[in-house]
């Protein structure tokens, strides 16, 4: 008998505590605190009562409920609902500078960028370079080095004068410097720290990050210098369809007719003008960090021409944190750098090992004239003309 009652017991006391805790939750008058939980609120939580909780939500805040007040050092707000207003950009901070990034303590797709960055950008990027490489290994087997098809004159011809190859040192010099160092702070921690321990990558990180920074600068006067000397003589003509119709001559049958610069020199400056333009203003963007933002504004112009909906992105983000901004410059500034590194790559192939008499044109400026004819013959032409020295075929020849 005395355990049937307090089985009985037990039974009433759990149903009527079930029921309690299904039972809708009284709503508190929370005029007070702006919708905040109240000290009532909090009391009843301690006593196992269940409290209505909406104004907990992420999704509610933002509303107007105080950050601090009468009830403590958090006021009507606990720790969970201040990390979450921080975390949604709702809460009220007082920053200790002006800064545009100084309010935002909790930016929650960083995780995104660091996997992007350690993980498919490095990866595809080496591949990109490795991959040039080789194939210009196998292309140099096959078909070998490219000579001067005729005999040698023993006359040479200004190529480029030498503020010209000043400009393209300079260019090459410190794009060189840019891509070791930046490799260095791209990939060091996946594969220098393993094979070289902490303290040795710390000081190469040191140096390669002061390297990058100031040989930057005279990246940008370069790629200013050669546009300004160059650009009249790269622009596209008629003579270029013909070049790219033969594939240059590469692979035999003689050299097209080519002016200053034919067209695969075209495309390499072009190549070099953009993607290096494009590489100096996002890198100001990380040298300059929050002053530059670039890419709200280029995504919200890529959503009105409908490009991401074409290509079934959808609309791209346009509300972006500040540190998201410098995310994507960084993430925008490999990316075009290895692009213009594979492209490097076989440019110094083609001006070194690939082709015969190719450097004279960038070491002393003078290049052997049967070279320049089968290479550059309208450009020949135009150069003895300037000279007062007759077209071939008009009863002269060439100046000794």
């Amino acid at each position: 008998m005395l355990r049937s009652l307090i089985a009985l017991l037990l039974t009433v006391t759990f149903t009527s505590f079930v029921s309690a805790q299904e039972a809708t939750p009284p709503t508190s008058d929370r005029s007070a605190t702006g919708g905040a939980q109240t000290l009532e609120d909090i009391l009843a939580r301690q006593r196992g009562e269940q409290v209505e909780s909406t104004a907990r939500d992420p999704a509610t805040l933002g509303d107007g409920a105080p950050s601090s007040g009468q009830l403590g050092t958090l006021g009507g707000v606990s720790d969970a609902e201040m990390w979450s207003k921080v975390r949604h950009d709702t809460a009220n901070i007082t920053a200790s500078n002006n800064g545009p990034a100084a309010t935002v303590l909790v930016q929650d797709r960083g995780m995104w960028w660091l996997t992007f960055r350690e993980g498919p950008l490095l990866t595809y990027g080496l591949y990109l370079l490795g991959g040039t490489i080789i194939l210009l290994a196998v292309f140099l087997l096959i078909r070998g080095r490219i000579r001067i098809d005729g005999a040698r004159t023993g006359r040479t011809i200004e190529r480029f004068k030498a503020i010209e190859r000043f400009g393209h040192w300079l260019l090459a010099g410190s794009f060189i410097l840019l891509g070791i160092t930046g490799l260095v702070s791209l990939a060091g921690r996946k594969y220098l720290i393993p094979t070289f321990g902490h303290e040795s990558f710390a000081v190469l990180a040191t140096w390669s990050k002061w390297i990058h920074n100031n040989v930057s600068w005279a990246f940008m006067i370069a790629l200013v210098m050669i546009f300004v000397m160059w650009v009249i003589h790269n622009l596209p003509d008629r003579t270029d369809i013909k070049w790219i119709l033969k594939g240059g001559g590469i692979f035999g049958g003689g050299h097209p007719p080519a002016k200053k610069f034919n067209a695969g020199q075209k495309l390499i400056f072009w190549s070099v003008i953009v993607l290096g333009t494009s590489i100096s203003v996002s890198g100001l963007s990380l040298l300059f960090p929050f002053e530059m933002p670039m890419f709200a504004v280029t995504f919200e112009k890529l959503n009105a021409f409908g490009i991401p909906q074409a290509l079934g992105l959808g609309e791209l983000r346009t509300a972006l944190a500040p540190h998201e901004e410098m995310q994507y410059a960084q993430l925008w500034h490999a990316i075009v750098s290895f692009v213009l590194m594979a492209i490097i790559i076989a440019h110094i192939y083609i001006g070194s090992v690939g082709m015969e008499g190719a450097f004279d044109a960038m070491g002393s400026g003078e290049v052997e004239e049967q070279w320049a004819r089968e290479h550059h013959s309208l450009w020949v032409e135009e150069v003895r003309e300037r000279e007062g020295v007759p077209r071939r075929g008009q009863g002269s020849q060439p100046a000794e």
